[in-house]
Order: structure tokens, then sequence, then C-alpha cells
């Protein structure tokens, strides 16, 4: 791997929250499936395109955006070598052959000068330490009118369905957990506004994607499900064993009213989020 800048972001994803995202990465998927039609709406891959994905995690979209780009290159990139592991299992097992995984930090990562139409992220954006530095090095990586096409969570609140539905855990969520760090950095419209302004992009335009995520059979399962999410975990750690019975019966009361003849459905919502690098160069 090259050059690493967000040190503390490598050691965790290189960590125990990587490795049990790579092993559940079926789950995660199918918690954000959902919203996979509006992201690749707005990044309108042409079939000669080349795609770079940004913290691609374990490759399900950069799968999807290579069958897309069946006559171009897409590129996955990384920083967590747990989830590249299960990326390229995947694409040895699908075949596809337009597509490459790569680890390392997008914030530096020697990406070749215009080498790409399109650059993708399924939520991977919002752990930099320096975002503007990152997202300045990802318009380096684009094509002059190359656009930058990312998903990101909105700002919550505690009248959300998912704040309610686990209202039992918020006591015990003291901290966030290593690899969950930054997750909130991307949420009001403004300030990714002016991140990317900063980074020189242009034509920035957000729009708000509501969908149902899955996140298991029944309440017991999307119980065990959360319980074992990395900032939950991390947050559980050594409290003590009565107390997170209890919370998991809390738990999964609180998540019966969301349960469907398809499973747990909890009602999400993100901003799908276009940029592009401007055809002068800045």
């Amino acid at each position: 791997m090259q050059a690493i800048a967000n040190t503390q972001q490598a050691n965790a994803w290189n960590g125990w929250e990587g490795v049990n995202w790579a092993r559940n990465a079926a789950r995660y998927n199918a918690m954000v499936d959902a919203f996979n039609e509006a992201l690749f709406e707005v990044a309108a891959i042409a079939e000669d395109d080349r795609v770079l994905d940004i913290g691609c995690g374990t490759g399900q979209i950069t799968l999807l955006a290579g069958r897309k780009a069946h006559r171009g290159q897409v590129v996955g990139v990384d920083i967590s070598a747990p989830m590249l592991e299960r990326a390229r299992s995947d694409l040895t097992e699908q075949s596809i052959a337009n597509v490459s995984f790569e680890q390392g930090d997008a914030q530096v990562h020697p990406f070749p000068d215009g080498g790409f139409d399109v650059a993708i992220s399924r939520g991977g954006v919002m752990f930099f330490s320096d975002l503007v530095a990152a997202f300045t090095n990802i318009r380096r990586a684009l094509r002059p009118g190359g656009r930058f096409v990312f998903m990101g969570p909105q700002g919550g609140s505690a009248d959300t369905p998912y704040a309610r539905a686990t209202a039992a855990l918020g006591p015990l969520m003291r901290a966030p957990s290593p690899a969950s760090q930054g997750m909130g950095s991307l949420v009001e419209p403004d300030r990714i506004r002016q991140i990317l302004g900063d980074a020189g992009f242009v034509d920035v335009t957000l729009t708000p994607v509501e969908a149902l995520m899955d996140y298991g059979r029944d309440a017991a399962d999307a119980a065990e499900f959360i319980l074992s999410q990395g900032p939950v975990a991390f947050n559980l750690e050594g409290v003590d064993p009565q107390v997170v019975e209890q919370k998991r019966q809390e738990l999964r009361a609180g998540l019966e009213p969301y349960v469907t003849p398809h499973g747990v459905r909890i009602p999400g919502s993100v901003w799908v989020v276009r940029a592009t690098r401007p055809t002068l160069s800045v």
C-alpha cells in the first residue's frame, strides 16, 4: 500500500471492525441495497467509462459498476485489507474482467491525473481526516468534466425511525467506535457544498433519497445484527452481561413495529451528491 494520511482509520479498518464487516458483507450490503439504484442513476455510468470507486469496501458497488461499464475499466480503492480480500474473492467468483482492486488511502493515493470519467462512493468518503485534501485528490483523478457522485447519510435526530427502533441502546452509546469516527462529517448540505467547492468542484447538487433498509429476517435476527455492528459492539464491551441481555430484549421490542412480510425494514434517508471537475484547469 502507498502512503497513508489517515492512520487512525487504517488501523481501525484493518482491525476487528474491518474483519467483522468483511465476514458479514452480505448483511451490510443488504442494509443499503435499496439506495443503489439512486446512486447509479445519478452517476449515469456509460458502457465505456473509466470508473473509480472510493472506499469500495467489500466491492459490491465496484462489481455492479463493472457490469455497467463493461467496455471500460473500474478500479475499487479501500484502506482495509480484510474487506479487499472479500472483494477480490467475489471478483474471482463473478469473473468480471474489467474490474480491479487496490489498497490505498484515497486522500493521498497516486491516482493517474485525469484517469477516470467518474468517481463514485457508497458511503466511503466520510472518514477522511482532511476532506478538502481528499476531495482535491479525487478531483485531480477525474478528467476535465468528469463527475464525482457519492452517497452519505442525512443528519439524524432523536425522532428518526432508526433512533426510535434502537432507543434502548441510546444510554450505552458513549463514544464512536474507532472505525465510525467521522460518520457525521458530511450530513449538512451547506458543509458538503463548501468542502466540494474548496476542493475545486463545481455544479454541486444534492438529491435526498429515502428507502427501506433491510436489517434482518425478524426482530430477533435484526437485533443480533445491530448488536454485532462495530459502533454498538464497541460500546457494549465490558458492560454487565445482564444489562446487555436486558437491552437485547428491549431492542427486539423496539424493532417489532418495523417487521414486515419481507423482514425488518426501517426507513432511512441519504444524500446522493454529484459534483463536476471543471472543464478548465483548477
